[in-house]
């Protein structure tokens, strides 16, 4: 492998990494902007801006922006998370500069036409809509809101129907003129790619912009909070969060450890215990998320309005015990599993460019796969023990949708664990 990282004089900033043998590649640009940039009136614009990328630019419509990536057999997406917004194509290595041009084209040049603007609204509308009916997206939005009221950070990515209803030309350009200046923007391609070619069109494209300097962004606090939502389902849906490192955190990476071993597979605690001996749920999961200056271990199940006391009392009981009797297989399993994970995903040129730009954005630097795999070969049993017993002291915050009456509340669950 061979990873390079150019500035140019704007401060954009291109990483690529060139993978022998694959005749394929993935390119995109990375824009350090996303929702917890976005001002309360501003709640899901960076999103909208995402979906207005693909509805025509100065040189091409949106049937020529879909026609010219597909015609090579190549795919274009884009995403937005809290973070950033990205813009990515996987295409033939013969074909990276032509996948180049198109997504530097719905970057810049967007025409955002009226038309296209109200066509996509109401698209952006049944997105909200389908989210609204899918317990198990929506409770995560809920969780998130209630883990950080009032801010930035707990807002959904969608935003409310209200506002996006409201959304105009103007608003999208102005989101544009705040956050998408070259300095805030990383191009980011792995794969079977030519560092020099990709740099050298990259000035082309983006360096007679001028840099704008670093977006505004408020920082995350997490207070906590219940949300129960009354509604005829056949489950009750049961999320928690406790709020865990950001990643500069020295402890992020014994985060990563304990959630695995406590909900990341098959093996681990709750599924075994919950799931395996119980029989109280078919689905139920931990995980850990780290952002700049916040994280969370987010923990999750679906049971029945008769099961759900008994699940969330097992689920805290673990919880305390892992403080206690979290074994060395369990640690080393988790590891193993962290690890296999991290590197298995590193096959694909995908995963690459994206761990890439996420890791120059977050550091200025991208850290090799050794580098992260000797921190988590670090994690000991003893921190992950730590870890939990720090954690059963966290804020935390509860979300329930479905049949909910039987649920305990927030305060009992803390009790329960806190004993």
């Amino acid at each position: 492998m061979s990873l390079q990282i150019s500035t140019l004089p704007n401060g954009l900033r291109v990483v690529t990494e060139h993978m022998p043998g694959l005749l394929s590649a993935s390119v995109g640009v990375w824009v350090l902007a996303g929702g917890r940039h976005e001002r309360p009136e501003q709640n899901g614009i960076a999103h909208f801006l995402e979906h207005m990328a693909f509805k025509g630019t100065t040189k091409r419509t949106p049937l020529q922006i879909a026609e010219e990536i597909e015609d090579v057999g190549g795919y274009i997406n884009a995403y937005t998370s809290k973070e950033m917004t990205a813009y990515y194509a996987r295409c033939l290595s013969a074909d990276v500069a032509l996948a180049l041009d198109v997504i530097s084209d719905i970057v810049l040049n967007p025409v955002f036409d009226p038309k296209e603007i109200e066509t996509e609204r109401h698209v952006i509308l049944q997105e909200i809509g389908q989210a609204l009916d899918t317990p198990d997206d929506i409770i995560f939005d809920w969780l998130q809101e209630v883990s950080y009221p009032d801010q930035p950070f707990g807002r959904t990515i969608l935003g409310p129907a209200e506002r996006v209803g409201a959304f105009s030309r103007d608003d999208l350009r102005a989101f544009v003129a705040q956050h998408y200046g070259p300095d805030q923007m990383i191009i980011s391609a792995s794969g079977g790619v030519d560092h020099a070619a990709i740099v050298a069109q990259a000035e082309a494209l983006f360096g007679g912009l001028a840099a704008i300097g670093a977006g505004g962004m408020d920082v995350a606090a997490f207070v906590g909070g219940e949300r129960r939502q009354v509604k005829k389902l056949e489950q009750v849906h049961f999320a928690m969060a406790f709020e865990a490192p950001g990643y500069r955190h020295p402890d992020v990476h014994a985060a990563q450890v304990y959630a695995m071993a406590m909900g990341g597979g098959m093996s681990s605690r709750l599924f075994q215990k919950i799931r395996e001996e119980r029989g109280l749920c078919y689905s139920i999961f931990a995980q850990s998320g780290a952002y700049e200056d916040t994280g969370s271990i987010t923990l999750y199940a679906g049971t029945s309005k008769e099961e759900i006391g008994d699940l969330a009392r097992l689920t805290m009981d673990e919880m305390k015990r892992a403080a206690d009797d979290m074994t060395e297989a369990e640690v080393a399993r988790a590891r193993s599993q962290l690890k296999a994970g991290l590197l298995m995903g590193l096959e694909s040129p995908s995963n690459r460019a994206e761990r890439n730009a996420r890791l120059l954005a977050v550091w200025g630097r991208v850290p090799d796969a050794a580098e992260a795999v000797a921190k988590i070969d670090a994690v000991t049993t003893a921190d992950v023990r730590r870890f939990a017993a720090e954690l059963a002291g966290a804020k935390s915050a509860l979300a329930l949708y479905g049949p909910v009456a039987k649920a305990p509340g927030l305060e009992a669950i803390r009790e329960r664990l806190a004993a």
